[in-house]
């Protein structure tokens, strides 16, 4: 088993910062890729960002060139930095992490962008 535990959510005004981390713990040998998701009300889940253990990263449009994926190997941690946030980012924000074919969540933390 693997636990995800993020942090870092919170309220902030449009074109402010947030970042967000995540902490795995437990069996996480061998997790390939670990990524941010997000879902907001009434809209199905969608992938953020997601980074492979040497490093490569994937973005999807909506966070290219404002959001930042990155991971400390050594805390076993992995952050999201957005920046210039919009009130269209306004979702619950979910650590994953992909572990040879078993997907694992967190409880996800809160995303509000004010206008």
């Amino acid at each position: 088993q693997v636990q995800l535990v993020e942090s870092g959510g919170g309220l902030v005004q449009s074109g402010g910062s947030l970042r967000l981390s995540c902490a795995a713990s437990g069996d996480i040998a061998s997790i390939n890729v670990m990524g941010w998701y997000r879902q907001a009300p009434g809209k199905q889940r969608e992938l953020v960002a997601r980074i492979t253990g040497s490093g490569q990263t994937i973005y999807t449009n909506s966070a290219k060139g404002r959001f930042t994926i990155s991971r400390d190997n050594a805390k076993n941690t992995i952050y999201l930095q957005m920046n210039s946030l919009k009130p269209e980012d306004t979702a619950v924000y979910y650590c994953n992490a992909l572990k040879m074919v078993q997907n694992y969540w967190g409880q996800g933390t809160q995303v509000t962008v004010s206008s």
